[in-house]
């Protein structure tokens, strides 16, 4: 992996945050800053956990096994884009209210399911570095296959929060079907007959 690979990942990451962050001190969010906010956020939120996933079947075609190198920092970067998204939900909308929160978090299911995507992100993210994963060895493998469900979590988020113009959910909904599918037909062709193979690794 190039030297320049990762500081140049970094940027490119914190690129929409200070977009945003301009945008919203020069009063270019439009009428309604905060939907913007919370739109976009969400929506890099989901880009970049596209892009994680798509990790294992890039390194596999192109045969680069640097690649891997990247995953983390892109992992990192979902997380850091989805809590920005809940922060601005929280302050904006609920006002910081527990009480709101729970409320919400009983009455509509795409608030739930994202904010369980979130907390296991949070899981995710804490035990993203070296040392858990050797702390945990087989069970950090275990642990970090829940990123397929923070993807399915993240598309149920999306379908059910739309109200007319479903075009875009689509979009994201079949990006995650296809990656999550690939990885299933993997796994059925590692099985083949009298196989013992385990469950696809976390780490792909």
């Amino acid at each position: 992996m190039p030297a320049w690979a990762k500081p140049s990942l970094f940027l490119l990451g914190l690129l929409p945050f200070a977009v945003l962050v301009w945008a919203g001190f020069a009063n270019e969010l439009g009428p309604d800053p905060a939907e913007v906010l919370m739109h976009e956020t969400g929506q890099w939120a989901a880009r970049i956990l596209i892009l994680t996933l798509c990790i294992t079947p890039v390194r596999s075609w192109l045969r680069w096994p640097a690649l891997i190198q990247l995953r983390r920092m892109l992992g990192l970067f979902t997380f850091f884009y989805a809590s920005t998204h809940l922060l601005l939900f929280l302050q904006f909308y609920l006002g910081w209210s527990v009480d709101q929160l729970l409320e919400e978090l009983v009455e509509r299911p795409f608030i739930t399911v994202g904010f369980l995507a979130w907390t296991i992100m949070l899981l995710l993210a804490l035990t993203s570095n070296r040392r858990m994963q050797r702390r945990l060895r087989r069970n950090w493998q275990r642990l970090h296959r829940g990123v397929y469900i923070v993807a399915i979590l993240v598309s149920l988020h999306y379908l059910w929060q739309v109200r007319s113009d479903f075009g875009e959910a689509l979009i994201y909904v079949s990006l995650f079907a296809a990656l999550l599918g690939w990885r299933l037909i993997r796994f059925w062709k590692k099985q083949g007959p009298g196989s013992n193979a385990q469950l696809l690794d976390a780490s792909q």
